[in-house]
């Protein structure tokens, strides 16, 4: 039989992400567009909670604000699964202090000095933060990923370059922590599966929205249980309820579709009372205002 598209071998991870894990994105956009998805769906996900970081130190940044300050037993948000996203190994660096920066601040550029991080940079900010999230959790699972989004301001070379210096870190810190921590190949799927201007957005850059779509069924496909899988399935004709505009909001048949609606709700939250679905979630008017008590997004909807 003839094949049309390579297809990228995504390898199990030997455990899954289940209804009531607690899920933590940290990185590029990738992160931010993931974990909303996840947040989304119910699932107790907190997204880039000092905002979307590029390059693996500024990923250890923020996982050093917030777990390096308090014990494990105190901190309010315990990971059981990790997404850690790198997008590139440029770093600024701050010539006053000579630290690496995360966010410039729109502060002159003159007071930065932009630098490349080596192989071994990389690799060592990335085992650090390993080290740090199994001092924490010494049983969470972290998930890799490199963004497939190029950088065309380096030049499609030096984009390129970035891309293998963070994929030969990534492979050198999954090998030594095989047991907690799998690479899922967001990269790949894009640039080898996917390698059409059709699954692209406008720019020839950033993924379109029916790409995105296919890698987050691929991630859903391969790192979620069967309980998850039903998770969604129960959570999603609610979803699309909530999400109803009505044309006649006084008639009789739209009360009886709210009132089914808020049946649904109440048992979606019985079933599953660890769902951060909040109170205030209402099934009439399609109104949804939602309490996400876990979930801190930069908003973010393109991988990058």
């Amino acid at each position: 039989m003839m094949k049309f598209r390579t297809e990228v071998a995504i390898e199990s991870p030997g455990w899954q992400i289940r209804p009531d894990d607690r899920l933590l994105f940290v990185g590029s956009c990738f992160a931010a567009s993931i974990g909303q998805r996840f947040a989304d769906n119910q699932f107790q996900a907190l997204v880039n909670p000092y905002g979307v970081m590029y390059n693996p130190v500024s990923i250890l940044h923020t996982l050093q604000q917030l777990y390096g300050r308090s014990e494990a037993s105190d901190h309010p948000f315990l990971s059981d699964v990790v997404f850690l996203t790198l997008g590139t190994n440029h770093v600024y660096r701050l010539k006053e202090t000579g630290e690496i920066v995360d966010n410039c601040e729109k502060r002159p550029q003159r007071l930065f000095q932009e630098e490349t991080l080596s192989i071994s940079d990389c690799a060592g900010a990335l085992r650090q933060c390993v080290e740090l999230l199994l001092a924490v959790n010494p049983r969470v699972h972290i998930v890799l990923t490199v963004s497939p989004i190029r950088y065309a301001k380096y030049g499609y070379h030096g984009s390129q370059l970035s891309k293998a210096t963070l994929l030969l870190a990534a492979d050198e810190v999954v090998a030594a922590f095989r047991a907690h921590l799998c690479y899922f190949p967001a990269y790949e799927i894009l640039n080898d599966e996917l390698r059409d201007y059709r699954f692209y957005a406008d720019d020839m850059l950033h993924p379109s929205g029916q790409a995105v779509e296919y890698v987050w069924q691929q991630l859903v496909g391969h790192l979620l249980s069967p309980e998850s899988h039903q998770f969604l399935a129960d959570w999603r004709p609610i979803r699309q309820a909530l999400s109803h505009k009505p044309f006649h909001p006084e008639s009789e048949e739209y009360r009886q579709f709210c009132r089914h609606t808020d049946e649904l709700l109440a048992a979606f939250r019985m079933k599953y009372p660890h769902a951060p679905i909040g109170t205030e979630v209402r099934g009439c008017g399609g109104t949804e205002v939602r309490e996400y008590p876990f979930s801190a997004s930069s908003g973010s909807k393109n991988l990058s």
